[in-house]
């Protein structure tokens, strides 16, 4: 009730209500778009590369919103945007050119930004190809350089418009916009899940039981999701008094908010990326030993396989969670930012011993964080295992709509309050 009635008293505000329309018209377009076939390809070719189990190409179409298996404009969607965001942060810890460049401001981050775009692009047109010369070559009409220069070339520019759209939100919309991308792909697919948990229920697949077990299940997961990406732990920080001149400076007290869930749904990614390969390699290699070897051992649908990609799911996911949280959150930086200051939490030294704190109360918090993550994404392949659901990557999809949902109305409401104090100045 309270998200319905700030984007009620949102409305009434003439700015951001031109703000929210264009970030709708914006993401119909992406759904237009998503409808939009790309040219010389062979539609029933395609759905019969598409029939069964598809690995990792099933997390592409989840994030794509069924453009992937459609082979529309934006079959690639954002994915090649994240892989390059990622690894940009990942450099800016190694590389001390790009360290230091992340530290100019917002000059360094724009030129950080340009160099993402580029690699972007790159690595768009590096996947449409790899698509069209070997996942969907039999479905290729015409395999002459022409034709699939063609593909490659609608495909990359799908990718890259895409990417500009998610700026477009960023400066004239509310939200994230690469993220709103990911959610509105996401929440397409399920009128579709709905239609075919339907039909599965008419012809006795799935009982009554089974779905009104998941929709329970999807229920707590929404307020668990809520009650952890809200979660924070304040570190208390008070900042000594200076002198300077005939001023007094400092003296105030503030805090460090330490999120439980700091990482966000990356560890799900890379972990279901890992766990994923193996299943996607068999899909070239369908018969054979090795297809064999996989389907029983290291897949959600064999038997022990199941138990071993749930164990591994969770391992995998630990992992990530606490690497990627030291990856965004420093404790030496945050402990010499505050001692440069004046700062110093009460009761702790300044320097090492604030380190060693903070890295102590992360820690903490991050295993907290890594076992949830762990849970929402093993608990839907157990479920659909055990109750014939196809649910596919449910914990994931409800971890982002929910994640961006939540930022997107907290980018609402900080509007609306910095408005608020401009009418009360004015």
């Amino acid at each position: 009730m309270g998200m319905l009635k700030t984007i009620a008293q949102a409305w009434k505000i003439g700015d951001l209500r031109k703000k929210i329309i264009f970030t709708l018209l914006m993401l119909l377009v992406f759904r237009l778009g998503s409808n939009i076939p790309v040219p010389g390809i062979d539609r029933d070719i395609l759905k019969d590369v598409f029939s069964g189990d598809t690995g990792l190409f099933g997390l592409f179409d989840l994030f794509s919103g069924g453009s992937f298996s459609n082979f529309t404009i934006f079959a690639l969607s954002i994915t090649p945007y994240i892989t390059a965001s990622i690894i940009f942060q990942l450099l800016t810890i190694a590389i001390p050119r790009l360290e230091a460049l992340a530290k100019e401001g917002t000059e360094g981050k724009k030129k950080i930004a340009q160099y993402t775009r580029y690699l972007t692009v790159a690595l768009a047109f590096v996947q449409a190809i790899g698509l069209s010369v070997g996942l969907f070559r039999r479905a290729v009409v015409n395999q002459d350089f022409f034709s699939i220069s063609v593909i490659v070339l609608t495909l990359s520019a799908g990718t890259a418009f895409l990417m500009w759209l998610g700026e477009q939100i960023n400066e004239n919309g509310i939200g994230n916009g690469i993220s709103l991308i990911i959610m509105a792909g996401i929440i397409s697919t399920i009128p579709s899940a709905i239609h075919q948990t339907w039909v599965k229920f008419q012809a006795g697949e799935v009982s009554l039981i089974s779905i009104i077990l998941f929709c329970i299940f999807a229920l707590f997961v929404v307020i668990g999701i809520i009650i952890v990406q809200q979660g924070q732990r304040r570190i208390p920080v008070q900042y000594a008094k200076r002198v300077v001149g005939r001023k007094m400076y400092g003296g105030q007290s503030t805090h460090i908010p330490m999120k439980v869930n700091q990482a966000g749904v990356i560890p799900v990614i890379f972990s279901l990326s890992l766990l994923q390969f193996p299943i996607t390699i068999t899909y070239f290699f369908r018969e054979g030993a090795f297809a064999d070897f996989v389907m029983k051992w290291l897949s959600p649908y064999g038997n022990p396989g199941v138990w071993i990609y749930a164990s591994f799911n969770i391992i995998l996911i630990m992992f990530f969670t606490f690497f990627y949280t030291s990856v965004t959150f420093n404790p030496a930086e945050v402990a010499n930012n505050m001692k440069a200051n004046g700062g110093f939490i009460p009761g702790i030294r300044p320097g090492r011993s604030t380190v060693e704190y903070l890295n102590r109360v992360m820690t903490r918090i991050t295993f907290v964080g890594a076992i949830f993550l762990a849970l929402i994404a093993t608990l839907p392949t157990l479920i659909q295992q055990f109750t014939s659901l196809q649910i596919g990557f449910g914990g994931t999809s409800l971890l982002i709509v929910v994640g961006v949902a939540l930022d997107t109305m907290k980018q609402l409401e900080t509007q609306m309050v910095m408005r608020n104090y401009q009418g009360f100045l004015k």
